[in-house]
C-alpha cells in the first residue's frame, strides 16, 4: 500500500475588483494523506476543521474529486482508499476551503494512480489537474492559486478551457486574514449577484484590477493599493448577507487600510504594509480572529513519504 501526502494552500479570491479571476495563495494550510488498499470501501479520519461535521464516506470532498480523476484517467475505480485529513482552513469563510480540498483530491490520484503504475507519468497533465478542478468547482480564480501559489490571474480561453498565470507579488505585503465565527455559502453569497451590472461598474473594475496587479508587484504604497482595491462588481451586492463583514471593511478602509472581502466572505483580506499594520486591530475587536500571513509561493505540495 502506497500512501501521498498532499499539502494545499488556503487562497483568497477575487481581491477586490477582480472577481472570478485574480487569486492568493496564504500561508495556512490543509494536509491530506491519501492510500488506495485492497480493503473494500472508504475509510476517512478528520482532524481539526470539519471535525465531526464532514461526511467520513463517498461523500467526502476529497474522496469525490480522487473518484472523479480516475474516471477522468480512464482508471477502473479502486477497490479502496484510506484518508487522514489535517484541516486547518476554516470551512465557508471564503478561505478556499472546498478548492483545496479538490485539488487535493484529484493531486492525490494522479499521484497514487501513477506510483502504481495505473496510469503512464505525465498521461494527466497539470493543465489537465486544473481544467478538471475548475469545472468541478465551477470557476478557476481559487483552484489557480491552490495549485501554483503566489498571486494569479484565471481566465478561460475561446474553447472554454481555464488557463492561468502566475505573478510574483511585492514581499513587503503582508496578508491579513480577518475571520469570523459565523459561516457563509458561496452559494448564498453568490445568488445575491445581479445577472447585469451597469457598464460603468464594469469599466471602474477593468481599470481597478489592472492597477491591483501593479500595486502589489511594484513598491507598495497605501494609497495606490486602497485605490486598487476598490470594487463596484460584487461586494456591495453580497453585503446584505454579511452586514457585519462589510461595516468592518468600510471602518478598515476609512482608517487607510486596503481591505476587502475575501472569495465569498465572510472574512476580510488586509493587505498590510509598515505604514498600516497597526491600524487594523483597533478597529476589529473580540468578534474576529486576526492572522498575519505570508503568501504561499509554491501552491500544491505532493510528497511520497518514502522519498522525503
Amino acid at each position: 500500500m502506497r500512501t501521498v501526502e498532499i499539502r494545499v494552500p488556503a487562497t483568497s479570491a477575487n481581491l477586490g475588483p477582480g472577481f472570478d479571476a485574480l487569486g492568493l495563495a496564504l500561508s495556512l494550510y490543509d494536509d491530506v494523506e491519501a492510500a488506495l488498499t485492497d480493503e473494500a470501501g472508504v475509510r476517512v479520519t478528520v482532524e481539526g476543521e470539519g471535525a465531526g461535521e464532514l461526511d467520513l464516506g463517498e461523500g467526502h470532498l476529497v474522496v469525490k474529486a480522487m473518484r472523479a480523476t480516475f474516471d477522468r484517467m480512464g482508471i477502473t475505480q479502486p477497490s479502496g482508499i484510506r484518508l487522514h485529513c489535517r484541516n486547518r482552513i476554516p470551512h465557508a469563510r471564503g478561505l478556499g476551503s472546498s478548492s483545496a480540498a479538490l485539488c487535493a483530491g484529484i493531486l492525490a490520484a494522479r499521484a497514487l494512480a501513477e506510483g502504481e503504475q495505473l496510469s503512464e507519468p505525465g498521461r494527466f497533465s497539470d493543465d489537465d489537474v486544473f481544467a478538471l478542478a475548475t469545472e468541478i468547482e465551477g470557476h478557476p480564480d481559487n483552484v489557480a492559486p491552490c495549485l501554483a501559489g503566489g498571486l494569479t490571474v484565471a481566465w478561460y480561453d475561446h474553447s472554454g478551457a481555464p488557463r492561468m498565470v502566475k505573478v510574483a507579488p511585492d514581499e513587503r505585503i503582508r496578508p491579513v486574514v480577518v475571520v469570523p465565527a459565523t459561516r457563509l455559502a458561496t452559494e448564498t453569497a453568490r445568488g445575491l449577484l445581479p445577472k447585469d451590472v451597469p457598464h460603468k461598474d464594469a469599466s471602474f473594475n477593468a481599470g481597478r484590477a489592472a492597477l491591483l496587479i501593479a500595486a502589489l508587484t511594484q513598491r507598495p504604497e497605501p494609497g495606490l493599493l486602497l485605490a486598487a482595491t476598490e470594487d463596484r462588481l460584487h461586494q456591495h451586492y453580497r453585503a446584505p448577507a454579511m452586514r457585519a463583514t462589510a461595516n468592518l471593511v468600510e471602518r478598515l478602509r476609512a482608517v487607510g487600510v486596503p481591505a476587502v472581502v475575501s472569495g465569498a466572505g465572510p472574512t476580510i483580506l488586509a493587505f498590510s504594509t509598515s505604514d498600516t499594520q497597526d491600524l487594523i486591530a483597533p478597529e476589529v475587536g473580540n468578534d474576529w480572529h486576526i492572522q498575519q500571513m505570508d503568501v504561499d509561493p509554491v501552491g500544491a505540495n505532493v510528497q511520497f513519504p518514502e522519498t522525503r
